[in-house]
């Protein structure tokens, strides 16, 4: 499905990522952790074609979609939840929904079911949600492009426990149906009772990869890059 081979981007003169490599297949959950600052949400940027790529190899199903423009990357399947949500505030719940819409299984009255809150506030504007609300309005406008793959930047950042709880039951739930996910997030516990692998990034390289076991069994890994 996804396939990141020895990236490498930066900033101006700074490099951040020096040889990133993972992938997700088709139905799999894998994270991206690490502390802040080590290069998740600019692993995710260049991904998306946000952010050139100095070197290396961003493939979705094959093909070879390096520096493609974001447009080509959203219709080769991949949907993103961004850091900080940035749903449009001038825009009402449906609106927000409906703005990105492709044709496919997801449909606005799905998304809607899937989140019953969003139901209760389509005439809301953006601005006028809780930051649990534009959570999931962000995840719903994801669902919306039919993707293959779904990436959440700081999928629960910021959200009280009883909202968390229901990204994270929502998030089970298309694990459930055969959604593939790359998620970015700092609860392992809640990480490792849904994913099937785990990649750990420290100061823009991979420096640790397993499945769902290795990474509970070992105190070792979450103490040294993951603080834990």
């Amino acid at each position: 499905m996804l396939l990141v081979e020895g990236l490498q981007a930066g900033y101006g003169e700074s490099a951040v990522l020096h040889g990133i490599d993972l992938a997700v297949a088709p139905g799999e959950v894998v994270t991206l952790l690490g502390r802040n600052g080590m290069g998740k949400t600019t692993t995710i940027s260049t991904i998306f074609g946000l952010l050139p790529a100095r070197s290396g190899r961003v493939s979705v199903g094959g093909a070879d979609l390096t520096n493609a423009p974001p447009h080509r990357i959203a219709l080769a399947g991949l949907g993103l939840v961004p850091e900080g949500r940035q749903i449009f505030p001038t825009l009402d719940v449906r609106e927000n929904l409906i703005a990105t819409a492709r044709p496919g299984a997801w449909t606005l009255d799905r998304v809607l079911t899937l989140f019953p809150r969003l139901g209760e506030r389509t005439g809301h504007m953006g601005n006028q949600l809780s930051g649990g609300e534009q959570q999931m309005l962000a995840i719903g406008r994801a669902l919306m492009t039919n993707p293959r793959l779904i990436v959440l930047d700081e999928a629960t950042e910021g959200l009280a426990p009883l909202i968390r709880d229901e990204i994270w039951a929502c998030l089970a739930a298309l694990k459930a149906e055969g959604e593939a996910i790359l998620i970015v997030d700092k609860n392992i516990d809640a990480l490792t009772r849904l994913a099937d692998r785990h990649v750990v990034i420290e100061k823009g390289r991979v420096v640790w990869t397993g499945d769902n076991a290795e990474m509970v069994a070992s105190a070792e890994v979450k103490e040294r890059y993951l603080h834990v």
